[in-house]
């Protein structure tokens, strides 16, 4: 940093990031239906966050300085505020329990917040000095929901009001949920600057009970039942983190997370909290056997899908266990969080090969890459951390992509099944190339998901488990399996491909395109990332300096892979000039018409040519992995809290 001045800026910046969402939120919910003004002011505004997370992200990371920037004030007034907000959060869930007779979330509820509430106004919590806390795993953050999730704001203003069009017989509450989508934000950068557990822990809260609102924004009984499944999976997730809060607070003398992984790394029991935040975390980032909510959480529209899949809420729990993956190392906390996170990176990605559905074929790949960032979490190694945070960044944003752009697709062609995208290539150019660019970003080299992976098996082997192993790469295998099925479906041409009228607003483009962009130029910036943004992430977490866990050869066979895959096609392409080439149509069961797109019949009809994935759920689909999935991973975090916090008391 260049001194006070520009800390003292740096901050109230920060104070603006956490206020201002929550602002722009009453103003949307103020404003007309769908009316040019509030797609201007959901422009304008959202431009503005993302410039003031933009100008914070970059003073930290060209700071120079590795340390933590940590920054102390008076936060009195803000105590007050936050203990009258839990009260109003605890009563609204109260509620709207109460009114939908779900009455297993009010328990919830009041077994996270009251005793939270009696450690605050008896004067028993800890006064932690650190407050607010802004470190380069902070800024990373920042980038992620300051421009993912303003872009998925973005992108929301002009598909709400094509999703009203198209589904007529939901009411047309799009300020309500457009507003949520910024209380979410708001919350998002609250969490990440906050040093202090009880201000984590509000902010934690506010995620679970945004996510609650817009999963039941359509109000039909499959909506109301997935939100509160959604709820009280967070809330019992909650339940642990208030635990986990007050046992640092009343045994260990601890306020801030930064004194948890710091200095109060020497205690023992310090593993007891972190026990408890990780289970936390498993249920926020819907590992199994909590990983249905996220399903679930389809029923909303899509870009709600977005922001919970890719920049809000799924990373709040993934982002705690990076925070204390250093703890983890070589303890029983470690091992049973890897475990479940290899575990649930496995069978996730063999649940997406037999859904057709897109979204659930997303939901399904988003439970599983965050089973794989868990499990590097969980090896508290700097290859795990690594490899966690360069996975956090290439997910959010292809993630956010890909949901987008199958919103779009169903509402040109109102349907989002994976069949139906048979020869999208020529139905819907410009989607077709944008999804494809997504897709090959989750999963071909030399994007970074693949390097990522490259980490996290090297972090796997250095921990010596054979079955972490096998889980990445049996789990790697049923990823490309999925993703190879959808690109060949978007590129085969069989029957009635003829362009569809592509009816995407230009208000979504301008969210899209900047994404699809990012995920081409991340491909190519990978090493800078690597040496700006995760290594001093590694030093802040580890406490010294930690050695380039991506070589210079790493990168040359990386910039090799880059060369292939423009070398490949141009190659054969000049390889054929001059040959001689021969067209045959296809082997079709019955005498091909000339057309490659129908066949004779035997009974002499022209019938038309189709081509369908095969799915393989009588084998291991939903009916039969996904009940013993959860219940094997449910013991497995039973066994884990049994035997850490049980054993601690």
């Amino acid at each position: 940093m260049k001194g006070a001045n520009t800390l003292a800026n740096i901050l109230n910046v920060v104070n603006f990031l956490i206020l201002f969402p929550f602002i722009m939120a009453i103003i949307i919910g103020l404003l007309k239906k769908a009316s040019p003004l509030r797609s201007a002011v959901i422009i304008i505004g959202g431009f503005t966050i993302m410039a003031a997370a933009i100008y914070v992200a970059v003073n930290v990371l060209l700071s120079g300085n590795k340390a933590d920037f940590v920054y102390l004030e008076n936060t009195e007034l803000h105590n007050h505020i936050v203990v009258a907000l839990e009260v109003f959060l605890m009563v609204l869930v109260c509620f709207l329990s109460i009114k939908y007779k779900k009455f297993y979330a009010i328990i919830f509820s009041l077994v996270g917040t009251i005793p939270v509430l009696w450690m605050d106004l008896t004067g028993r919590a800890v006064e932690g000095l650190n407050h607010i806390r802004i470190d380069t795993f902070a800024a990373v953050m920042y980038l992620i929901v300051g421009v993912v999730g303003i872009l998925i704001c973005i992108y929301a203003s002009g598909y709400m009001k094509d999703y009203h069009h198209h589904h007529t017989d939901v009411q047309d509450r799009s300020n309500y949920f457009l507003a949520l989508m910024f209380v979410f934000l708001g919350a998002m950068f609250g969490l990440i600057s906050s040093d202090n557990l009880g201000f984590i822990y509000f902010f934690w809260e506010i995620t679970s009970v945004c996510s609650f609102l817009m999963i039941g924004y359509t109000r039909t009984q499959e909506a109301v039942d997935n939100s509160f499944r959604a709820l009280w999976m967070n809330l019992l997730g909650g339940c642990g983190f208030a635990a986990g809060l007050i046992y640092c607070n009343l045994f260990l003398g601890i306020a801030n997370l930064s004194q948890l992984t710091g200095s109060a790394a020497t205690s023992k029991f310090v593993i007891v909290p972190v026990t408890l935040f990780a289970f936390a975390a498993l249920t926020k980032s819907a590992q199994f056997p909590f990983s249905r909510w996220l399903l679930g959480a389809m029923v909303a529209p899509t870009p709600s899908s977005a922001l919970l899949h890719s920049a809000t809420m799924v990373k709040i729990g993934v982002y705690m266990l990076i925070r204390v993956s250093p703890l983890m190392y070589n303890t029983l906390t470690g091992i049973m969080i890897t475990v479940i996170g290899g575990f649930t990176f496995f069978a996730a990605s063999l649940l997406a090969i037999t859904v057709s559905d897109g979204k659930k074929v997303l939901a399904y790949s988003t439970i599983s890459n965050l089973g794989l960032i868990t499990a590097c979490a969980g090896t508290g190694t700097t290859e795990g951390v690594w490899a966690a945070v360069m996975l956090v960044l290439f997910h959010a944003v292809s993630k956010s992509l890909l949901f987008q752009t199958v919103g779009d697709i169903e509402n040109c062609m109102h349907s989002r099944d994976i069949e139906d995208m048979h020869g999208l290539i020529i139905k819907l150019p410009r989607l077709a190339f944008i999804m494809m660019i997504g897709i090959c970003g989750m999963f071909m080299a030399p994007f970074g998901m693949l390097v990522s992976k490259w980490a996290a098996l090297k972090a796997f082997v250095d921990s010596g488990s054979v079955w972490l192993v096998i889980f990445l790469v049996f789990g790697s295998g049923s990823t490309l399996f999925y993703w190879a099925k959808w690109l060949g479906k978007i590129c085969t041409v069989i029957h009635q491909s003829f362009e569809l009228e592509d009816i995407t607003p230009r208000s979504e483009m301008v969210s899209i395109f900047p994404l699809t962009s990012m995920i081409v130029i991340m491909c190519f910036a990978f090493p800078w990332m690597s040496t700006h943004m995760i290594q001093p992430i590694l030093d802040e977490a580890f406490h010294t300096n930690i050695p380039d866990v991506i070589g210079g050869s790493d990168v040359i066979i990386m910039m090799i892979m880059v060369a292939m895959i423009f070398m490949i096609p141009i190659g054969s392409r000049i390889l054929a000039i001059g040959k001689n080439s021969k067209m045959t149509m296809s082997y079709v069961a019955g005498v091909n018409a000339g057309d490659d797109r129908h066949y004779i019949d035997s009974f002499g009809k022209e019938r038309a040519l189709y081509m369908s994935n095969w799915y393989m759920d009588e084998i291991f689909g939903e009916k039969k992995l996904l009940l013993p999935c959860i219940i094997v991973s449910a013991v497995l975090v039973a066994v884990m809290l049994i035997i850490v916090v049980g054993g601690a008391f």
